[in-house]
């Protein structure tokens, strides 16, 4: 025998389902701003090169120690450089990620933000 349950049991109203929408961009819009206000660093090298990124991406500093300054091998620290600066980027992207998983529950709602 299968037990019944009243018409509408269980389910949420379009308007209950409208505000929690709303709630989780409003959640996700707020996370995205400090988000962006966040400061991510990496090094390389070492140590020998340190770059800052911000959540947006744009690099806030690069800061080279003298001794890895060899006019002769140019090259190698253009690679440590940028890959200082690939490693914050990096970093910033994992925490997006991360942080908007934790408010969506893994969903992926296109136009939510």
């Amino acid at each position: 025998m299968k037990a019944r349950l009243p018409e509408g049991y269980g389910k949420q109203s379009r308007n209950q389902m409208l505000e929690k929408l709303n709630k989780m961009q409003a959640d996700m819009e707020a996370k995205q701003e400090e988000l962006n206000a966040k400061e991510y660093t990496a090094t390389s090298g070492g140590g020998m090169v340190e770059a800052t990124v911000n959540g947006k991406h744009r690099v806030l500093s690069v800061v080279i120690k003298p001794e890895v300054c060899d006019p002769d091998d140019t090259d190698m620290l253009g690679d440590l450089v940028a890959a200082a600066i690939n490693t914050a980027i990096e970093n910033a992207s994992k925490d997006y990620d991360e942080s908007m998983g934790q408010l969506t529950g893994g969903l992926n709602i296109p136009g939510l933000i």
